[in-house]
């Protein structure tokens, strides 16, 4: 499961293998799309109408599987696992993290689908009579089951993968690293690759659904403003100014002020769904709120199974609850390693159940409060035009909505605003992690080269329009389907993986607890030493002193020994001298890893012996020379340990994982 301990780090560079499959795919799809737009997008809705009649099952099977795997994941004790080391502690603190949750659930397709998708659901049901209240109702049931749980428990899983697998086994911050407990050291070759290809083909096709909806969108805004023609060129010209300012951002690095917009819009977009609920009929948005959510989860176990086999074939499921499936699982890598990034340090139940739900908080009620005050303005104030362009038009029916409010003007431009910010931030985000997954040599914590950044904006701004040109919302809907479908597969793979890693872990834990021959711990000196270097609090110097007259001595004298048993023996040296380690390789099986780390630490209020003040105390640290195992560090200090109690800690360690080794053979 893990790999050798290193002290360097590798330049950050493309990884040829992975960029070139990606990017070969993309480019010949985009042209040949641009050479043939009408052919292409008949071909397209061919495809998906193929995917959705003979895979659509397959689809509704998978994500449901995916939500599945995390609960009870979280739910089991597997949840205890931390995303990084045992000894590891969140960066974030919970409300910081929860606040970067909330902002991952805000995306300009909200604007897209909040109002359109309901009133196209009510006005078009896959089942019942139409254009009635219990359509009504049932299309905000499917709107929230295409924006609930199924969605972010793939997004939960997908990060909990990449973390757990990065930051608790330091492979690479990758997909492929799922499947080490699968194929071992052959992720990083072909089969590897193949599966970070697929990712970034995904994820592009992904990205580019949520531009080709996003330009949409702004087109309507600008044309309702100032007349901006809603043209195909028109939205050519507004995907290459957005994806060049994002790509601009990506390069340059302007973290800082790309951060306080991006609160100052969630603060607008908050504000704007305030306002739509106490303009509006805030009584009957509440009440259909709280009603939406029990409908929605009263519904889940059913809904999530539901192909309409009963019906008559229709095109219904492969345009909605499909394309949705596959637009999740497009995502999932985007959003997966964003999530992971910000989660360094929780527990996995922790962290599922902080991704399922705070996010998921935002999106039903943004979706309620609009895609409610859209219904009732056809339902009970007779505004057919509206239903009308949720079908015809849905890229207007939100400005359609809003013009039915005071200060329509007004807002309507602050909703125009809101949408360029959350575009931008998105691409270059995206561009950002294509960048990563396409690079290798980075550590988890370091981004790809600018120059791919650069590359993967420009691909995705060629996708989304050479889409928009060969058939606009069906063909965007098309690609995703098609291009998800062997990612769905990959991450199966991964969930097998997953699990494996997961009970390998719970063995190891049994193993480490397995009884073994006492051995004396007693320190020299007798009890009187013991219990004095106890109440001791050695400086720096006196551990950098022990760590080299007496661990590291240790350490090299079993590591002869293990060589001459033949064992294959790595140590690393430390320039530094503040870390000795000893790995044991066992060919293909999971290496043994000891290392003692020296760590500092603020002196404890009752530690006085030595000192006369307070403050001098409060500022003082002392040091620890602590073993860590592949896992992390297992709290315990050997700081006045002769050699021999050393070796004999160090075999204690090795018998465990033999003991482990034996268990899941």
């Amino acid at each position: 499961m893990s790999v050798p301990i290193t002290s360097e780090t590798s330049s950050i560079r493309m990884n040829p293998p992975v960029f070139y499959f990606a990017a070969a795919f993309i480019l010949i799809f985009g042209v040949v799309v641009i050479a043939m737009p009408a052919a292409a997008g008949e071909w397209l809705l061919a495809a998906q109408n193929w995917a959705a009649n003979t895979v659509g099952w397959y689809y509704m099977l998978a994500m449901t599987l995916y939500l599945i795997f995390v609960v009870v994941t979280a739910l089991s004790g597997y949840g205890k696992i931390k995303l990084g080391a045992d000894h590891d502690e969140p960066e974030f603190s919970y409300l910081s993290w929860a606040g970067m949750l909330f902002a991952a659930g805000i995306s300009i397709t909200l604007f897209f689908f909040c109002v359109s998708e309901p009133l196209t659901h009510m006005l078009n049901p896959p089942q019942g009579p139409a254009g009635n209240a219990e359509a009504a109702r049932q299309g905000m049931q499917l709107l929230f089951l295409h924006w609930g749980l199924h969605g972010w428990g793939v997004f939960a899983f997908v990060g909990m993968a990449l973390a757990y697998f990065a930051y608790r086994h330091n492979l690479p911050l990758a997909l492929r690293s799922a499947l080490y407990p699968l194929i071992g050291k052959r992720i990083n070759g072909p089969i590897g690759y193949a599966v970070d290809g697929f990712g970034i083909i995904a994820t592009v096709f992904g990205l580019g659904a949520d531009m080709g909806f996003g330009v949409l969108h702004l087109n309507s805004g600008l044309d309702y403003l100032f007349g901006m023609p809603h043209t195909q060129w028109v939205q050519v010209g507004l995907i290459t100014l957005m994806m060049g300012a994002a790509i601009l951002v990506a390069i340059a690095g302007v973290d800082k002020g790309v951060r306080v917009m991006s609160d100052i819009n969630m603060l607008l977009a908050c504000a704007l769904l305030l306002f739509v609920l106490f303009a509006g009929p805030t009584q009957h948005l509440l009440n259909t709120l709280v009603q939406n959510i029990g409908d929605y989860l009263g519904a889940l176990p059913t809904k999530s199974f539901d192909v309409y086999a009963y019906d008559k074939p229709s095109d219904w499921l492969g345009g909605w609850t499909v394309f949705y499936w596959a637009w999740w699982i497009a995502w999932s890598p985007f959003v997966g390693l964003f999530i992971a990034r910000i989660s360094r340090g929780r527990t996995i139940r922790e962290f599922v159940f902080g991704v399922l739900l705070i996010p998921l908080g935002f999106t039903l009620a943004w979706m309620s409060i609009f895609g409610n005050s859209a219904i009732d303005q056809v339902l009970n104030h007779g505004m057919v035009a509206l239903g009308q362009s949720a079908i015809d038009d849905p890229s207007r029916t939100l400005y359609l909505l809003l013009e039915t409010y005071p200060w329509s003007k007004t807002v309507i431009a602050v909703t125009v605003f809101i949408s360029f910010v959350f575009f931008v931030t998105s691409a270059d985000s995206g561009t950002v992690v294509l960048s990563t997954l396409s690079a290798r040599g980075n550590n988890a914590d370091e981004d790809g080269p600018k120059w791919l950044r650069v590359f993967w904006g420009a691909m995705t701004a060629l996708v989304t329009s050479a889409l928009l040109f060969s058939g606009s919302i069906d063909a965007l809907k098309s690609a995703v389907v098609l291009t998800s479908l062997p990612f769905s597969l990959i991450l199966l793979l991964m969930m097998w993986g997953l699990h494996k890693a997961f009970y390998l872990e719970s063995q190891k834990k049994i193993a480490q607890t397995h009884s073994l021959a006492p051995v004396s711990h007693s320190r020299r000196g007798g009890w009187r030493q013991r219990l004095s270097q106890a109440v001791h609090f050695p400086s720096r110097d006196e551990v950098y002193r022990f760590m080299d007259t007496t661990v590291r001595p240790a350490i090299e004298e079993v590591s002869a020994v293990f060589r001459e048993k033949g064992l294959n023996v790595i140590t690393q040296p430390d320039p530094a001298n503040d870390n000795v380690s000893l790995e044991i390789g066992h060919g293909d099986e999971h290496p043994f890893i000891y290392q003692v780390q020296m760590r500092g630490y603020f002196t404890p209020s009752f530690a006085r012996g030595g000192f006369g003040k307070k403050e001098q105390l409060r500022n003082r640290r002392y040091y620890r020379a602590e073993v860590h195992l592949a896992e992390g560090s297992q709290d315990y200090d050997l700081t006045g340990y002769t050699k021999e109690q050393i070796i004999n800690d160090i075999l204690d360690q090795y018998e465990r994982h033999l003991q482990f080794l034996h268990m899941v053979r």
